[in-house]
């Protein structure tokens, strides 16, 4: 079957004449005739009645409106594809890990906003595990997330590093430790630590950490957002070790300091597919001048 002998059937249908039928379709008549007969051929039946006035066969009425839907998708499938090629895509949606969203990201999103004003953006905060599995599962076109030992690329996935930062302890404005500019590491690990929840790369930094520190991880409670992270150490005399970006505003309750050796740092990593390559790109570009 054909997608013009899809439209033959069409036209005939419609003109209820083959002379009318090729003059709209702009062939000849003859043509018409062995469009309708290869399409009769295939679909192993007579679709029309060649009388005086051509009328539907009973199998033609019931091939015609699925001929109409055919063709109806046949045309809209053009528009459709050509909506993939880069910068003509109408949708955006990125995971991106918290930190990154209440930080780095809200300049850049009103940049791309104005250069883009067609694309629809849609951003989800995410663990780096979880954005990373979205990316995969095709329900997102950009994942920006953590870098960790445990994250494989699929050949089918394009990776940038977007920057690199030191992590830093967050406790409270009258923590024993606040007295030190930089905490040594044989102090920091007294103390009980709050860290993030499965899913979450940083807590997978934390413990490898610690790991290197040759000190076991007291981890009195696991969380997954920056407020809750901030309300809790500043009512305890717990810690948490967060990458600098998380602390770029933090109330009178609160500090942070550097550990004085053995600086852990982080990578942050934006992640595509080839699809959505074209604004990746853009949105480094963006990123870099901030």
């Amino acid at each position: 079957m054909r997608i013009e002998e899809v439209k033959a059937f069409l036209t005939v249908a419609k003109t209820k004449n083959f002379q009318a039928a090729a003059q709209e379709c702009d062939i000849t008549q003859s043509t018409i005739y062995r469009q309708i007969q290869a399409l009769e051929s295939d679909l192993g039946t007579l679709l029309l009645h060649r009388n005086n006035q051509v009328k539907l066969t009973l199998g033609g009425e019931l091939f015609l409106p699925r001929a109409r839907k055919i063709y109806q998708e046949w045309n809209l499938a053009p528009s459709e594809i050509n909506s993939l090629i880069p910068g003509k895509q109408e949708d955006l949606c990125a995971a991106v890990i918290g930190s990154i969203c209440s930080t780095y990201l809200p300049p850049v999103l009103a940049s791309f906003v104005n250069n883009y004003p067609q694309v629809k953006l849609r951003i989800t905060c995410l663990g780096s595990d979880r954005a990373l599995k979205v990316l995969q599962d095709g329900l997102v076109d950009i994942a920006i997330v953590m870098q960790s030992h445990l994250f494989k690329p699929s050949s089918e996935m394009v990776v940038d590093l977007l920057y690199e930062e030191p992590i830093f302890v967050l406790l409270s404005s009258n923590h024993p430790l606040a007295d030190y500019q930089y905490i040594p590491t044989a102090e920091l690990i007294k103390y009980p630590q709050v860290i993030f929840k499965e899913g979450y790369a940083m807590q997978n930094l934390v413990k490898e950490q610690f790991t290197y520190w040759g000190a076991r991880l007291n981890s009195v409670l696991q969380l997954n957002s920056l407020d809750a992270f901030c309300a809790t150490i500043a009512e305890s005399n717990w810690l948490a070790l967060l990458p600098e970006s998380a602390l770029r505003v933090l109330d009178h309750s609160l500090t942070f300091r550097q550990i004085l050796e053995h600086k852990p740092m982080r990578q942050v990593l934006i992640v595509t597919t080839q699809d959505s390559l074209y604004y990746l790109q853009s949105i480094l570009v963006l990123l870099i001048f901030l």
